[in-house]
């Protein structure tokens, strides 16, 4: 069984570096992304990730916010 993992990074190059990166692998699963906090908190309630690979500084809402909220 695979780990599925959000990944939550407002800069889009590195966000689609990471999510090659983990594709890679062969025990995670990219379960979706986000690009902001509120993104993140949304997209946590809808795919229920294991793991949240959260960037802390978000435009707005920062990560240390959104993860709480998760």
């Amino acid at each position: 069984m695979s780990v599925r993992v959000l990944v939550v990074e407002d800069h889009p190059l590195f966000r689609r570096g990471v999510v090659a990166l983990l594709e890679g692998t062969g025990d995670l699963a990219v379960a979706g992304t986000a690009a902001s906090g509120e993104e993140a908190i949304t997209a946590a309630a809808e795919l229920r990730p294991d793991v949240v690979l959260m960037d802390l500084q978000l435009p707005g809402m920062s990560g240390i916010e959104a993860t709480r909220a998760v």
